[in-house]
């Protein structure tokens, strides 16, 4: 009995702290025509001050993990309000969740798709992905 707990509790790892609930085909679609960028990239674009990160994460992966500097903090991934963007619908915006198992940020970045942002990118390794990349984060609470 202990080794079926064991097995299952480590098959869930991967989704630790993710905040969607959907599963993964269901973000098949957003998956092929959201495009994707990586740590190195986004970290260059924020250098560059040529994109805005979007935070797709729930309050206890924020608190847990942090969250990129200067990210918007979406109130929930999928009932979040269009206001709570930036005005500019021609602004590139990054969104990001838990890590490559997460479909959070491709439902919100369809979100925003479809409110008319123009410039919508995913960092599909998450926030994950970006501090273990060794990049910096602030506190999440």
């Amino acid at each position: 009995m202990k080794a079926v707990v064991l097995a299952l509790a480590l098959a869930a790892a991967p989704f630790a702290g993710c905040s969607n609930t959907k599963k993964p085909d269901d973000h098949a679609a957003a998956k092929k025509t959201v495009p994707v960028v990586t740590v190195a990239e986004l970290d260059t674009m924020i250098g560059k001050q040529a994109c805005t990160p979007v935070d797709a994460n729930g309050p206890t992966t924020r608190q847990k993990k942090g969250v990129i500097p200067g990210a918007i903090r979406l109130s929930d991934y999928e009932t979040f309000s269009a206001t709570e963007l930036p005005a500019d619908k021609a602004r590139p915006l990054v969104f990001y969740c838990a890590n490559e198992q997460c479909g959070a940020s491709h439902t919100a970045a369809e979100k925003a798709l479809a409110s008319g942002h123009t410039d919508v990118r995913v960092l599909s390794a998450g926030i994950l992905g970006w501090t273990e990349a060794g990049k910096p984060v602030e506190p999440g609470a």
